[in-house]
């Protein structure tokens, strides 16, 4: 088990929801935190409520040149960055009724190419370190396609997959890749939600989940636990079937 205390680190999408739970969090663990999203009111704000243990730093993580910038201002700030969250996300449902390429795009500039950005800004210095730790935040809805997340669960699923390889071609640079894949929490996003949302958690619950699986080193942090059992058993649903079931459900 590694302390955590004392890390420096980085977090993306740390405005609101799990991202503003894991900066408060992190920083009553004694971790410096550098907290980085869009809404720079929100960021001052998490400053301010732990002055000297968090910092804001603005970025939108769907711009490269930004979100480079603003891993270069942590370092320029902490000497350095120990864990990259990469927790930024949207989502919103999508209709095969009146399909939306331009919302289709929205989820894969944020959540894939916004995780993209933030590997790209660490990469590099963790690799001439030999160390480091990458948490990069997905969902169980990457597991299977879920309906009306054709977008959400297609980028959900990338990035499980990215970070699956990642963490094999870096092991040997003495970087761990930790994968966060949650259930329901109540956040700005569900709460768009009209549908059922079994095992809700609260965002300070799930921080303190996702800071004990980053303190024990889990490759998969996965919560809550039915949720879990749920979709890794639905995993090995034939899809036939999978689909099947799931569209009588709906009707």
């Amino acid at each position: 088990m590694a302390e955590l205390a004392g890390s420096r680190v980085w977090i993306t999408g740390a405005s609101s929801g799990i991202g503003a739970a894991l900066v408060a969090e992190l920083a009553d663990r004694g971790c410096r935190v550098a907290a980085s999203a869009r809404r720079v009111d929100r960021l001052e704000q998490l400053a301010a409520d732990r002055p000297g243990a968090v910092v804001a730093v603005p970025v939108d993580v769907t711009d490269r040149e930004q979100t480079l910038a603003a891993a270069a201002e942590v370092r320029e700030q902490f000497g350095g960055i120990d864990i990259a969250i990469l927790n930024a996300g949207f989502w919103r449902q999508m209709d095969v009724n009146a399909w939306d390429t331009a919302l289709f795009r929205a989820h894969v500039d944020t959540n894939l190419m916004g995780m993209v950005h933030g590997l790209e800004a660490v990469l590099a210095d963790m690799r001439r370190q030999r160390r480091g730790t990458i948490v990069g935040v997905a969902s169980v809805a990457g597991y299977r396609g879920l309906p009306r997340a054709e977008a959400y669960s297609a980028t959900k699923a990338a990035e499980i997959a990215l970070l699956e390889s990642l963490r094999i071609d870096l092991r040997r640079l003495g970087i761990r890749v930790q994968t966060v894949c949650p259930g329901f929490v109540r956040t700005e996003l569900t709460g768009l939600n009209s549908f059922s949302m079994p095992f809700m958690l609260e965002p300070a619950d799930a921080a303190r989940r996702i800071a004990r699986g980053i303190e024990r080193g889990r490759t998969e942090i996965v919560f809550p636990l039915p949720m879990m059992l749920g979709m890794k058993v639905l995993r090995l649903v034939p899809p036939r079937l999978y689909a099947a079931a799931y569209a009588a459900a709906l009707r």
